[in-house]
């Protein structure tokens, strides 16, 4: 290893678009920032390189010189593979951290046999099925990673029956906190919901949910945009029409200032079935709203405690979580106890504190 003034630690990932492990990197890169003795590396390999959030500016930005070429993909890849793994032998390293369920084998192979200590995060639900040929890869390489990071200890626990690695570590997602004081006229008759508009979202069963609960003076907005190329915003928008609900339903498209639409709701409303860690969950409790969630494998029950802070449903009852929304949407005194709850509970995922969990991981492996 090299002399160093500044310790370097390099971050890799597909992209910094619109997602959760992708604001999930942009926090992280931000708190490793404010340490004086750090010198941070971002590598962005993926197709897609727009950055939807910021990073600080002393963080180096490294990515490939060329556009990926579909019809050449085999090609691409192979220079895509041999590009990461001269960059991060030119940074030099101390620890790279690596997100994303696919994305990690493609990282481990390309760093085969430098050395350096990687350590990977998949990001999404634990029990998530891939490919035949992506699960024979992360059994071959996923033990050959430093270490791997766990979102929630269902995930540890699944992880750790596959025999991925040795070294399993639990750190939930950092959230950030979102401020009460940029909406002077107060919260409105909203409930909110915030994700792309992919299928396990389950944003029709949402809509149609709502539309049970008979309320004439409520919406209910629905942030985020078209992803996977599943065509969310055509989908929802005709099914909005088709049940006479243009009036009722909002769908904003991906948006910058999440903040305000928290910040202008009442309750957060949830009905995905496939998650790691919602980000958006824990965003919405600092924010102070109740939150009223599907029980998918993991995540929700790691931030709601049913009939404190909200309500936990088991997935796909829709009767039920029917029912628990209408009691919310009439009560406001168990809207704002729960509220003020969720504003508690949250503190325990703060930036700074998960932020410093992660930096002791990859600084010294535990």
């Amino acid at each position: 290893m090299k002399n160093r003034a500044k310790k370097k630690y390099c971050f890799v990932i597909h992209s910094l678009g619109p997602g959760g492990m992708e604001r999930v990197m942009s926090e992280l890169l931000h708190h490793f920032a404010g340490k004086n003795d750090t010198e941070l590396h971002l590598i962005l390999y993926g197709k897609g390189r727009k950055k939807f959030y910021s990073i600080p500016d002393d963080v180096k930005v490294h990515q490939p010189g060329w556009e990926f070429d579909d019809s050449r993909r085999i090609f691409y890849t192979i220079k895509t593979l041999i590009y990461l793994r001269k960059k991060v032998q030119e940074i030099d390293p101390i620890s790279v951290l690596s997100f994303g369920e696919l994305w990690n084998n493609f990282v481990l192979v390309s760093l085969l046999g430098t050395g350096y200590k990687v350590y990977v995060s998949d990001r999404c639900q634990p029990d998530k099925k891939l490919s035949g040929f992506h699960e024979k890869l992360r059994k071959i390489l996923y033990p050959k990673a430093a270490g791997i990071i766990a979102q929630t200890s269902t995930a540890k626990g699944i992880y750790s029956k596959k025999k991925l690695n040795k070294n399993i570590k639990v750190i939930g997602n950092p959230i950030r906190q979102i401020h009460n004081n940029n909406v002077e006229s107060g919260r409105d008759n909203i409930v909110l919901t915030v994700g792309r508009l992919i299928k396990t979202k389950h944003h029709d069963r949402l809509i149609k949910i709502f539309r049970q609960c008979r309320t004439d003076n409520w919406k209910l907005v629905i942030v985020g945009g078209d992803a996977q190329k599943q065509n969310g915003m055509e989908r929802l928008q005709n099914l909005k029409q088709k049940l006479g609900m243009n009036g009722d339903v909002v769908l904003t498209g991906n948006v910058k200032d999440v903040e305000y639409y928290y910040n202008k709701s009442k309750i957060f409303a949830f009905t995905s079935s496939s998650e790691g860690f919602p980000n958006v969950i824990g965003e919405a409790m600092s924010s102070g709203l109740p939150v009223i969630s599907y029980d998918c494998i993991a995540g929700p029950s790691e931030m709601i405690k049913s009939g404190v802070n909200g309500y936990l449903i088991e997935q796909f009852d829709d009767e039920d979580f029917q029912k628990k929304l209408s009691e919310l949407i009439k009560n406001e005194n168990l809207r704002e106890q729960m509220g003020s709850m969720s504003k508690k509970m949250i503190e325990n995922f703060s930036v700074e504190s998960i932020g410093e969990q992660f930096f002791s991981y990859i600084t010294e492996g535990k």
